[in-house]
């Protein structure tokens, strides 16, 4: 087996049953993935610099086609349900024999690394790839080892992701010919059938989602953290849509991380070391700092070109909606590295509420907290479907239900602990509707937002009063620097203050017909943050 590069002394790929392949290149740099990458066919190089390719049939990650082996580890701990598919641990074990077959006569791409830019709570990584660009992607998005640390390198997870390769569902025990199948017995996760690499990104995160909280006695959390010059930490949840990358992009904070974290006794942490934007519609003017990331090193996923040039059309949607970019952290100015900073002081979940119900900030007692933290909540504007013309509700488990192997509760107590044992504020924040739901009211001024998180996190609202919210029980402050007070209470922004009840009343008994599926593994102290509200049909 020729092999070459910087490679670990430690353990080879024997030890994920790998004797045979046609070519092995170990650790390239981003420079020679690039080439290899060119060299292959997978992709062409941008205006920029940076690397375009395209993922294939997949533009997005599978949820329906993620399984968990369920064997003695998992089968007491792991939720298990639609989202955590168990998958039967021998038949793991013959396709992991397929795959290590199908991959004699292919030319491997090793990439060692890790995730967690904590010393205490790193995980040593060895990825697999079959395609140099998603080498590179493995590069970008997970923490990176100096050339000396690789040579004692020992992985403690290994993905082995083959785009190339195909299961046969009747034999195999997959859904399709696709599959990412997680195993926390062998430490391995195995990819096959598709080309979107997010599946490897999220994968990991999966693994920490599993691992931190259920052996390290670590919260892992699905957002955004940035830290101030005084060294105050702040975190951000929030679905697709509710500005969660621009609230969290402040040039006068340094940047920890865009999407994953672990909260230990002492510190918040990132898990990567790059980040995984979307760039649809992507302009300098609305978000410089991706923009000027994306240069020789990062990659664009299926985008296209303006025609007769090299310059990327970033309104092209032909391909997928999802279009990405991937980038080292570094690439970003006020990246901190490494990763890390204080627990944190404030931290704002964001929902962009379509029904003009929720106020445009409020602040929430630790119950409230991890109620809506189970929640989830964020509303969809609805116009793109023949004959709808209400918002529609999207809740998601801890802001992030696909990536969680335990119960949601696990994780909201945690939370929940730490608000109480580190007096933190939680904070609500609707960048959604005022004055009325869509269609009748209009979008939060994007100003305001950034005005009510800068009083938050600048202490400002300690000392003002507070309103008690007649349903949701949060408390809304009765004024804000730079925020016109009228707005500060939803119901006052409505014209038809019982159309407003009405809706506020439907909004919360939907936020508990969802609660439901969780109410049998609440606490008191969860169910005690409940709106109050009747449930409907």
């Amino acid at each position: 087996m020729k092999q070459s590069g910087n490679k670990s002394n430690a353990v080879g790929l024997e030890s994920v049953g790998i004797t045979a392949a046609k070519e092995v290149l170990w650790n390239l740099s981003p420079a020679e993935l690039v080439e290899e990458a060119l060299n292959n066919g997978e992709g062409y190089l941008t205006s920029t610099g940076a690397l375009m390719c395209d993922t294939g049939k997949f533009t997005g990650r599978s949820p329906k086609d993620r399984f968990i082996v369920k064997d003695a580890k998992t089968e007491d701990s792991v939720w298990w349900g639609d989202i955590n598919i168990p998958f039967d641990a021998e038949k793991f074990d013959r396709l992991h024999e397929k795959m290590v077959n199908f991959l004699k006569d292919q030319k491997l791409y090793v990439r060692d690394a890790y995730a967690g830019a904590h010393p205490d709570y790193r995980l040593n990584l060895r990825i697999i790839n079959t395609q140099a660009w998603q080498n590179l992607f493995c590069n970008n998005m997970f923490l990176r080892l100096s050339n000396e640390e690789i040579k004692d390198h020992q992985p403690e997870f290994t993905i082995i992701c083959a785009p190339e390769f195909e299961a046969d569902p009747a034999v195999d025990g997959t859904r399709q010919s696709n599959f990412a199948i997680i195993n926390f017995t062998k430490n391995m996760i195995l990819i096959g059938g598709t080309g979107y690499a997010g599946e490897m990104k999220k994968g990991i995160f999966g693994v920490l989602n599993y691992i931190l909280p259920h052996e390290r006695n670590t919260l892992s959390m699905h957002c955004s953290a940035n830290v101030g010059e005084s060294g105050d930490t702040a975190i951000f949840f929030g679905l697709s849509g509710t500005g969660k990358t621009t609230l969290s992009a402040d040039p006068e904070r340094g940047l920890i991380g865009d999407d994953e974290h672990g909260w230990t006794a002492d510190s918040v942490f990132n898990f990567e070391g790059g980040c995984y934007a979307k760039v649809i519609d992507l302009t300098r003017e609305k978000e410089p700092q991706i923009w000027d990331a994306i240069k020789f090193g990062s990659i664009v996923e299926n985008t296209r070109f303006y025609e007769g040039t090299r310059e990327v059309d970033y309104t092209n949607n032909s391909v997928t909606e999802n279009t990405r970019t991937a980038y080292p952290i570094n690439y970003i100015d006020n990246a901190v590295e490494p990763s890390r900073a204080d627990i944190p002081k404030n931290i704002f979940f964001l929902t962009a509420d379509a029904f003009g119900v929720l106020p445009p900030i409020s602040k929430l007692n630790t119950s409230q907290a991890m109620y809506h933290f189970i929640s989830g909540y964020t509303a969809k504007v609805a116009g793109t479907e023949v004959g709808v013309t209400e918002p529609q509700t999207t809740f998601s488990a801890c802001f992030g239900a696909a990536f969680l192997p335990l119960h949601p509760t696990k994780y909201a107590e945690m939370l929940g602990k730490k608000m109480e044992e580190n007096n933190v504020n939680v904070w609500l924040v609707n960048t959604g509707w005022t004055g009325g739901p869509y269609g009748v009211g209009s979008r939060m001024k994007l100003p305001y937002t950034r005005a009510m998180i800068t009083a938050a996190l600048k202490g400002e609202l300690e000392h003002v009063e507070f309103t008690k919210h007649p349903i949701f029980g949060v408390e809304m402050p009765n004024s804000c620097p730079n925020v016109p007070s009228e707005i500060l209470s939803p119901r006052n922004t409505w014209q038809n203050k019982e159309e407003y009840d009405t809706k506020a009343a439907d909004l919360a008994s939907k936020f508990v017909k969802n609660f439901q599926k969780y109410a049998e593994y609440a606490s008191d102290d969860i169910l005690a943050g409940a709106p109050q509200a009747e449930v409907t049909a």
